[in-house]
């Protein structure tokens, strides 16, 4: 079962590998971006190969298939 992180979202978007640092699935925006290159982060259930996708407020972000952790980004 995927570890469901809900992240409040104060602006109109967030970078996708900046998304993965302050929801504190990585350490660094660098990690983040290695993480997307690897294949391993989905938006909405879809592959997502774009590092600096704009992510908003409904969407989903999965991190490392069923396993790994589901970020719900939510209008702060």
């Amino acid at each position: 079962m995927a570890q469901t992180i809900t992240f409040p979202l104060d602006r109109e978007f967030i970078a996708l590998n900046d998304l993965l640092k302050l929801a504190g699935v990585c350490d660094s925006g660098g990690a983040g971006k290695a993480l997307v290159a690897a294949g391993e982060v989905s938006v909405d259930g879809a592959p997502e190969s774009r590092k600096t996708a704009k992510i908003r407020a409904g969407q989903v972000v999965g991190v490392g298939g069923t396993g790994g952790v589901r970020i719900k980004v939510v209008a702060a």
